[in-house]
Parts: structure tokens; sequence; C-alpha cells
């Protein structure tokens, strides 16, 4: 035996079908590989330019056998194993099969796997997905999650030749801005093909979707609970209604307790419940009505606002994912209005507030004993009169 087969080989090494070359020169592309190879057996998988210097891979053949013929006859050989002149030193691998050259987000596939960057699940609905990948092809079907990556999507065509056209189109780019709540600055797609081949939809909600089943049952709760807004004919979100308003309370200069809000609100109509909350370091309030359209036409008259005048308080609405709110019947953040008893319960005064009273709103005269606790600070609220008459009969509020 030579002294060059002696150093090619390591014979301690158990026998793999899987063959680990070295020595290999700069850039060695599968091909060359394959023809140094493949006349010991089938060849079925190729890992090329590995190691620091890139000079290093990997042969699998589909039989053991085929692995040993190649490495016997080498080492046995007056004449080494060479690519372009270099000598290739030859033995088993550790591992007894390769993982793919390609990570599996890039071996193509009809299903693709979508990460929505700067967004939260709630702030991407999937019927803007389904708009958005739609304009490449027939979606057959969408399921939504959370994972530590952030929101993701596993979007189904009917073939890869669709999927890859929209993942070339689509990966690195931005949902429309019109798509987006106006909060969300931008909202990249990040994607790369799933392994998955037929997404098991079980049924139709807000996180999951199965265009090809028109049977599939569908889990009302699930698309109730979220609300998700609805797209018109121009692809632009129209906001699903609710009884219940969610109040984002902007530059909250003085407090807002349960009972300014009962006053702001009940001018539209019975307010059955409030619940006040703070949420990512702002106030924020439920204030259930007893059916849409009067909460409709409060969201109208209020959204935007001010309680208090000089810009203070103001209110921003949206229709919450509520129906019906669980809440105390009494307390410093929550109140029943549905309860007969109500009217029996005492309220307790409100802790001193320095502020003073401002000039040109809407003044309530109950307001400076009822909420004497504010030093007599008097809010306001717009008019439901479009010729500015509030409902009390006072001069018109202040609209902040």
């Amino acid at each position: 035996m030579s002294s060059s087969g002696q150093t090619q080989f390591r014979y301690t090494q158990t026998p793999s079908k899987v063959v680990h070359l070295r020595n290999l020169p700069w850039e060695c592309v599968e091909e060359e590989l394959i023809d140094l190879c493949k006349r010991f057996g089938k060849i079925v998988n190729t890992k090329s330019n590995v190691g620091a210097n890139r000079n290093q891979a990997f042969v699998e053949f589909a039989d053991l056998n085929q692995a040993i013929s190649m490495v016997s006859y080498y080492a046995s050989s007056s004449e080494p194993a060479q690519i372009r002149g270099k000598t290739v030193y030859i033995q088993y691998s550790n591992r007894h099969e390769i993982v793919n050259n390609q990570s599996p987000g890039d071996v193509p596939g009809n299903v693709l796997l979508v990460t929505f960057e700067g967004v939260e699940s709630h702030e991407v609905s999937i019927d803007v997905i389904h708009l958005v990948f739609s304009a490449f092809g027939f979606v057959h079907k969408i399921a939504t999650f959370e994972k530590a990556a952030g929101f993701q999507a596993l979007v189904q065509f009917s073939d890869v030749e669709t999927a890859s056209a929209a993942r070339t189109a689509l990966d690195g780019r931005s949902i429309p801005r019109y798509l987006l709540p106006e909060h969300v600055g931008s909202c990249n797609l990040r994607m790369s093909y799933s392994a998955h081949t037929d997404l098991n939809i079980k049924f139709q909600s807000h996180r999951s979707r199965d265009y090809t089943n028109p049977y599939l049952p569908v889990n009302h709760t699930a698309i109730d609970g979220s609300m998700q807004p609805a797209l018109g004919a121009d692809g632009k979100k129209v906001e699903s209604q609710s009884n219940v308003l969610l109040a984002l309370i902007e530059n909250m200069q003085y407090a807002v307790t349960v009972d300014v809000l009962h006053t702001v609100f009940s001018a539209y109509g019975t307010v059955q419940k409030i619940a006040i909350f703070e949420k990512n370091g702002s106030t924020q309030a439920l204030i259930q009505y007893s059916d849409i359209a009067t909460a409709a036409i409060a969201k109208e008259a209020l959204e935007g606002h001010c309680i208090y005048d000089g810009g203070y308080c103001k209110l921003r609405l949206s229709y919450s994912r509520h129906t019906d709110l669980n809440v105390k019947a009494f307390s410093d953040k929550s109140r029943d209005y549905t309860l007969p008893d109500l009217s029996l319960l005492v309220a307790p005064k409100a802790p001193g507030v320095s502020a003073p009273a401002p000039t040109g709103g809407w003044q309530n005269p109950q307001a400076q004993t009822q909420y004497a606790g504010y030093g007599g600070s008097p809010y306001m609220y717009p008019s439901s009169d479009p010729n500015g008459a509030s409902p009390s009969g006072h001069p018109p509020p202040y609209y902040g």
C-alpha cells in the first residue's frame, strides 16, 4: 500500500453511507463531487463547501455497501482520489445522512411561512393577508399563529410555482399602508417555504381559513371574539361595529372618573356599564350601550373631542370586541348601571384635584356639586344637534 493511500483514510471509523471528503479545491461544486463518486453507486445527496476553509464536503450514497466500496477502493489504490489535480482525502462520516444543502425554508414548496414584522397579531387581519396574497393566485388555506419570532402565517397555494412567484414579489416588502391601522408605521414581510404541503384547517375563524371548503364549520366564538376588521370593495378596512366602545384618553391633565364618563356618554343613550383600566402606560375605558346603533352615534359625536377645555382628556374611540362587560357593580374603576338598586349606593367623594375651571365649554350646573371634589371643574361633550344646541339646552360645547 502506498504512503499516499495511508494518509487518506482512518481505518478505525465505523462505516457509513455518508463519505467525508477533505482537502478539496476552492469552491468545489456538486458536479465535481458526483463525477468522482458516481462509479461506486447511486448518490442521493451532497453537501459541499463546508468547514472553515470551505474545502470539505459530504457525499451520501443510497446504500452502505456503495460507500464501503469507494472508501476501500481508494484505501488500496496506488492512485489517490483527485479533483482538479489536487489529492482528496476520504473517510467515513460520523453522520448517517446529510441534512439538505438548503435549509428547510429554502426548499421550494406550495406553502409559505410568512413573518409579519413590526405588528401585533390583532393589527393584521386574515382578510388583509388573503387580499395581499391573492394577487398572485388562488389561496387555498391560511393559518395564523404567534411564535417567538412574532406574528406568523402559513399561506397555501395550489402549486410551487404560484408560491414561488408570491415569495419573489413580496419577500422584504411591506403591506400597503391603507390596509394597516393608522398607528402602525409599516409591516414588513419575511418569507420562507414551509415543509407543509396541505394545511389541516378544522374550522373557519379569524385565525384560520379554508377557501376550498365552503361547508367547513364556522367557529363563531373565534370570529366574533376577535372583531377582525372586514374589507370593503376598495380593499380598505371596514370596522366591525359593537355596542361597546373602547376609549383611549389622551393628554390626561385631570383625573377621569367613572362618573365623568357616565355623564359624557349618557348624552347619547343609556349607558349600561363602564370599566376604566390602564394599558401600555395609558388610561383606557370600556363603555357599554344596549345596542350598536347608540354606540355608533356616540362614537361619531365624541371621537377626537376633549372632556375638559384646553385640549385635555381627548377621546379616541373604537369599537371593542366585547359585547357584554363583566364588571364590579360599584367601584372606583367600574360601574354596572343595569342593577336595580344602584341608585341606593352612595358614590364616594373623589379626592381633591386642583384643576382650574375651563372657559368657553359647556358647563353642567349639577357638576359644581356632584363633582365638587374636582374643584367644580366642568367637563364638555359635543353636541348631537346639527345646529349646535347641546343636549341640555345649554350653549354649544367645547370641541377641542
